[in-house]
């Protein structure tokens, strides 16, 4: 670790978040330098560099940590079940694994940038990472990697890949999709607007013409009406003392005469005598 500085009365590296520094150089005049040899498994966490100035007496911030992460720990291993070529909606399972017990598995898909599941505990070394009902979407290629519990900084590199490729299921035959259904809901319901109007088309001319023929049976009228009252028309007596009377049927009527062609109601005359019998 480097740390550039101008002048110095010491310079201290610490680790992240103790209060007691690991390492200490004396009289830094532009820059100190710190080597961490045989470098384990507990190295690897964050570090941060402290100094006291001469210039200005006085001790600075803590500096921003730095991690070390340490590398050259085997990659895992990894398998794909079922076998790379899937149908859409298919549960996949995805397995990883090692020779180290108290890892935490982390699966990966290549573009990125951060795993897609974790495990933080494997069971012998192993685990176990299933994508469900899978969609074109999770097509790609899986890697796997682990972390060594209680070294936050201890990652292996990427292990192996596989490859998924999901299948879409074939189309129905004159299903085209989302267009195709809309398109069909249209046509019926234009279909189903066409046999709307021509029923109410029909029963507005049904109604109309029985309107027409109740009309016209209103104006033609009964001719076969029985009279109804009677009025008399009387002529004058002749010389052997009759009197002949006319008399008028009238029909009733609720409407006014059609025409002048109608017939004339029927005269009746009778004969009254007025003479008293011998």
């Amino acid at each position: 670790m480097v740390v550039d500085l101008i002048l110095a009365a010491w310079v201290r590296l610490y680790q992240y978040q103790y209060a007691t520094y690991i390492k200490q150089k004396d009289n830094v005049q532009e820059m100190a330098e710190f080597s961490l040899a045989g470098i384990k498994q507990v190295d690897a966490v964050r570090y941060q560099c402290q100094y006291q100035g001469l210039e200005q007496p006085g001790t600075s911030e803590k500096s921003d940590p730095v991690e070390l992460v340490i590398t050259g720990i085997p990659p895992p291993g990894i398998s794909l079940s079922p076998e790379e070529h899937v149908e859409m909606g298919t549960n996949v399972t995805i397995r990883c694994w090692n020779n180290i017990y108290g890892v935490a598995f982390y699966l990966h898909k290549d573009g990125l940038s951060a795993p897609i599941q974790h495990q933080k505990h494997s069971v012998g070394g192993t685990a176990t990472f299933t994508l469900f009902g899978v969609t074109p979407a999770d097509s790609g290629t899986y890697r796997c990697s682990y972390r060594i519990v209680g070294f936050c900084l201890l990652f292996s590199p990427l292990g192996d890949n596989v490859t998924l490729e999901v299948i879409p299921r074939p189309a129905i035959p004159g299903d085209n999709g989302g267009a195709s259904r809309d398109l069909v809901a249209v046509v019926v319901g234009r279909w189903v607007a066409v046999i709307v109007f021509i029923i109410i088309l029909t029963v507005s001319v049904l109604l109309v013409a029985q309107r027409r023929q109740m009309q016209r049976h209103e104006r033609t009228g009964d001719t076969s009406r029985s009279p109804e009252a009677v009025q008399f028309q009387v002529s004058p007596g002749d010389s052997e003392g009759l009197t002949y009377a006319q008399l008028q049927a009238v029909t009733p009527s609720t409407h006014p005469p059609a025409s002048s062609t109608t017939p004339e109601p029927p005269i009746i005359y009778a004969e009254v005598g007025t003479r008293v019998p011998c």
